[in-house]
């Protein structure tokens, strides 16, 4: 069938609006209708060539719509059903079946650019587009996706906020209720007030965690921060000594530390920013492929302190269905976050989540 899609045709340039096809599902396909998608962080480093990944591409992961036609296999979903999208995975790695299934091990399902079958999933003029980005390709009217990659969704969920629900707002929830589990009366210092952040946020308000502090260097999502249930802010540019404050409004060390930012002088910091025994640090952002962090053996034993690198919030389809329920009970108001734009100004969108000028920019359709 025919589709419209925003094509990336080199990397550093805009979007192209480009007509399409999207083939026929195969036994264990769904196509979907897209009615909305987010702008995510992986999508801008395809753009700008820091993930790889084929050109002429379509990308996107942030997936909401309407199931338009279903494989002969598929029985979670029906024609006409609303549906977010989440992370492909193959049901049957280790990851998989002890409830991790946003880190699946079939990391083709996730790069592989292609249908299982090696067909392409997006063609135009005869020729196969690099598609099936993260399992989706939602910078597009529709899309064609494993069955794995859909979940049923209730109708009293906005698009906007069901799209974004599949991978930057799951990551930050994710990384606090799946990852580093605060306990009550438990100290956390998130570094970074974007969209990941500021899930992690909305999460650790639902919990009894004591003390939650939001660090930043954006007034405006600081303040933000305080409405959505931040016990302290700090402002990184206007702090002399980032670890002492923290340390101070911590009586000597945060239980948990999750950073968001991906920028790794902070992410050194954050190591010391914990206490002197059993201190937990999250870590979600992903600066270059060469970058490191150090912390000396001998502390770091004698600490019991966890490191714990964070992928997707490790988060799973139950996972995401609860933090549905959770918006609809009014406890996770990820609409707070969102600021949408129509497909026509998909570039616009894009250079709001590079500026920072949005939050969580969101495409509807």
């Amino acid at each position: 069938m025919k589709a419209t899609a925003a094509v990336l045709e080199q990397l550093n340039q805009p979007l192209v609006l480009s007509e399409v096809d999207i083939p026929d599902p195969g036994p264990t396909e769904v196509r979907v209708r897209l009615t909305a998608t987010g702008v995510c962080g992986s999508d801008l480093h395809v753009l700008d060539g820091t993930i790889p990944f084929a050109t002429p591409s379509v990308v996107g992961h942030e997936g909401a719509g309407i199931v338009e036609a279903i494989g002969a296999a598929v029985t979670s979903v029906a024609v006409g059903d609303k549906v977010g999208l989440i992370a492909p995975s193959c049901g049957h790695c280790d990851p998989c079946l002890n409830g991790h299934q946003f880190t699946c091990a079939d990391s083709s399902l996730k790069w592989g650019r292609v249908r299982s079958d090696g067909t392409p999933a997006i063609t135009r003029n005869g020729e196969g587009l690099a598609a099936r980005f993260l399992g989706q390709s939602t910078f597009a009217t529709h899309t064609l996706v494993e069955e794995r990659t859909v979940l049923k969704a209730p109708a009293e969920v906005p698009d906007e906020v069901l799209a974004p629900l599949g991978c930057g707002v799951v990551t930050g929830a994710g990384a606090v209720l799946r990852v580093l589990k605060p306990q009550p009366g438990e100290s956390l210092v998130i570094l970074g007030a974007g969209p990941v952040g500021l899930s992690a946020l909305m999460a650790a308000v639902n919990t009894a965690a004591a003390q939650i502090i939001m660090v930043d260097v954006s007034e405006p999502r600081l303040e933000l921060a305080r409405e959505l249930g931040a016990s302290a802010v700090v402002n990184g540019k206007q702090t002399e000594d980032l670890v002492a404050t923290i340390k101070e409004l911590t009586g000597g060390g945060a239980n948990m530390v999750l950073e968001t930012t991906a920028v790794p002088a902070l992410l050194q910091q954050a190591t010391q920013m914990l206490p002197s025994r059993l201190g937990r640090l999250g870590i979600v952002g992903a600066p270059g492929p060469d970058a490191v962090f150090s912390w000396p053996t001998i502390p770091l034993v004698m600490s019991a302190a966890q490191i714990n690198g964070v992928v997707m919030g490790d988060g799973n389809a139950a996972f995401v269905q609860g933090l549905m329920e959770l918006y609809l009970a009014g406890r996770f108001p990820v609409d707070r976050l969102v600021q949408t734009y129509s497909f026509d100004d998909i570039n616009k969108a894009l250079a709001a989540a590079a500026s920072g000028q949005a939050i969580k920019p969101v495409i509807t359709f």
